[in-house]
């Protein structure tokens, strides 16, 4: 099954530049990624099974490429909250933020280490379940299950001490 480049961009450019931007936490870089992935499958002669082959096959391309992207030399792992703003106002991300709690919250998902900000994204953001995210990223499911464990207590540990300490 093959579909044309323009009707995979209407359909899954945001899901890609959700999962590009969780991990290079610059939206300059998570577009090129996008393209780039939109490119690479543009130039393979690949087939898919299914449309939930397609989706899960770009975004493992899409985080690879970002994941290349940030271990870059020249490349550094920073976010401004104005750049985190500018994202959520585009509407790039899946899930724009209604209240001032959710962009917080947000905030300190983007802070994560990559290995936990991908798994809770594709978790929670893209509502894959944990077998089909220890597929798309290669891991066992039990991996895949501690890295959403300890995201889960890293956001809890934060919230709790921005509450306590505002």
């Amino acid at each position: 099954m093959r579909k044309s480049v323009e009707e995979l961009i209407e359909r899954y450019q945001k899901h890609l530049f959700a999962a590009a931007f969780s991990i290079c936490r610059n939206t300059s870089d998570a577009d090129d990624v996008v393209q780039d992935t939109f490119l690479k499958y543009h130039l393979s002669k690949k087939e898919f099974s299914s449309d939930e082959h397609l989706k899960a096959w770009l975004l493992r391309v899409a985080i690879n490429k970002a994941r290349d992207l940030t271990r870059s030399i020249w490349k550094k792992n920073t976010i401004s909250m104005d750049e985190l703003m500018m994202a959520c106002a585009d509407g790039k991300e899946m899930q724009t933020p209604s209240k001032a709690e959710d962009m917080e919250l947000l905030a300190e998902v983007i802070k994560l280490p990559v290995k936990y900000r991908i798994v809770i994204h594709l978790f929670y953001y893209e509502d894959y379940s944990v077998s089909e995210i220890a597929q798309i990223l290669k891991l066992s499911e039990s991996n895949v299950k501690t890295r959403l464990s300890r995201a889960r207590s890293m956001l809890k540990e934060e919230i709790t001490e921005v509450e306590v300490y505002g």
